[in-house]
C-alpha cells in the first residue's frame, strides 16, 4: 500500500506551478533582477532596489498563486496582478538605465527577459480564458 501512496505523492509533487514555462522564465527574470541590483548605489536600497525586487518577485509569486486557485476567474485575477507587476518592472528597468545604474549589457539582458516573460504570460492568460 505504501508503494501506491508514494507513487501518487510523487505524481502530485510533479504537478506544480514550477513546471510552467512562464513561471520558469519569470523566476529567471527575478534572479537576474536581484543580481543586477546588487551594484546599485546603497542609497537606493529602500527605493529602487526594493521596488524592482518586489515587482520581480510579485510576478513569480502571483503566477504560482494563480496556478493553485480553483476557478478560472481567480486564476486570471492573479495572472493579471503578475502582468501589472511585470509592466511596473519594465518601467523600473528603463529608469535604472536612464540614471546609469544599469550597464548597457545588463539593461539589454533584463529587458529581453522582461519582454519574453510578458509574451509568455499574455499567451498563458489567453489559453486560460478559453
Amino acid at each position: 500500500m505504501l508503494g501506491v501512496f508514494s507513487l501518487t505523492l510523487e505524481y502530485l509533487m510533479s504537478v506544480t506551478y514550477k513546471t510552467l514555462i512562464v513561471w520558469q522564465k519569470a523566476y529567471g527574470l527575478a534572479l537576474s533582477v536581484y543580481k543586477a541590483t546588487k551594484v546599485f548605489p546603497k542609497e537606493e536600497l529602500y527605493g529602487l532596489i526594493s521596488q524592482m525586487r518586489r515587482a520581480a518577485l510579485s510576478v513569480v509569486a502571483n503566477i504560482a498563486e494563480g496556478y493553485i486557485r480553483a476557478t478560472r476567474q481567480d486564476r486570471l485575477h492573479f495572472y493579471n496582478i503578475a502582468l501589472g507587476s511585470l509592466v511596473e518592472l519594465e518601467c523600473f528597468i528603463e529608469f535604472s538605465k536612464d540614471v546609469n545604474y544599469l550597464s548597457r549589457v545588463d539593461y539589454q539582458s533584463l529587458i529581453v527577459l522582461q519582454n519574453e516573460t510578458l509574451y509568455l504570460l499574455k499567451g498563458f492568460m489567453k489559453s486560460q480564458r478559453s
